[in-house]
């Protein structure tokens, strides 16, 4: 097997049976083009599988995991997720651009870190795992390198400024947090914080520091705005 295919799969987590599909994922069109005697292939046809994968993945994912969401934001949520900006971030936490196969022309010309190729590439790959090892095999992948990944951005996502910023939209709007309660021993102490817009409450959040308990109210009014 060729050992740098086998870098990449190792950082993938993943071990392809048919290693020709593999290579063909990496493909771009320009190589296939200056190698078409050889009967080489692009991944343009693995692309278009790949988005779909990966479009029916993370809509699974999101159905399942916001039930109360309605559609409109879960479609939005969803193309924030498959956008081709999230699909860089994986290219380069595979480094994928290294072991793309370009046209000499395009790979002079920056083609490895152009982030069309590079998120087309990570598609192609998806479509490939997809054939290769079915649809648990993909889903696992997706689930790593995308949706976990926005997990835990939503999880350090700053609520207080979000929602500063929000009504700030509008000039004289006055936000301000009150400590309304807490309970448990010190040692484990659970605040209760109420955001209030112009004196009229609009969120409140539970949280172990007071700073916790501000950002989980913030958040409850950024979801009751339809913001969160």
């Amino acid at each position: 097997m060729n050992g740098h295919l086998k870098e990449l799969e190792e950082r993938i987590d993943y071990q392809f049976k048919n290693q020709n599909l593999f290579s063909q994922a990496l493909t771009h069109s320009s190589y296939a083009n200056e190698n078409r005697f050889k009967g080489c292939q692009s991944n343009e046809r693995l692309e278009f599988l790949g988005d779909s994968v990966l479009g029916m993945v993370t809509a699974d994912y999101l159905f399942r995991a916001h039930p109360d969401l309605p559609e409109g934001d879960l479609t939005r949520t969803r193309a924030a997720l498959v956008c081709e900006e999230s699909l860089v971030e994986v290219a380069r936490a595979w480094g994928l651009g290294e072991y793309l196969r370009l046209g000499k022309g395009e790979n002079a010309g920056g083609g490895r870190r152009r982030p069309s190729i590079q998120a087309d590439a990570v598609e192609a790959v998806l479509a490939a795992v997809y054939l290769d090892g079915g649809i648990g095999s993909a889903r696992k992948i997706i689930q790593k390198y995308i949706l976990d990944r926005e997990s835990e951005k939503a999880r350090n996502r700053d609520y207080k400024t979000a929602l500063q910023e929000l009504v700030q939209r509008e000039s004289g709007q006055v936000l301000q947090y009150r400590l309304t309660g807490s309970s448990g021993p010190d040692h484990a102490k659970l605040f209760t914080v109420e955001v209030d817009l112009n004196g009229t409450p609009v969120g409140s959040g539970q949280g172990r520091s007071k700073k916790e308990a501000e950002q989980m109210a913030a958040k409850k009014a950024l979801e009751m705005m339809g913001e969160a």
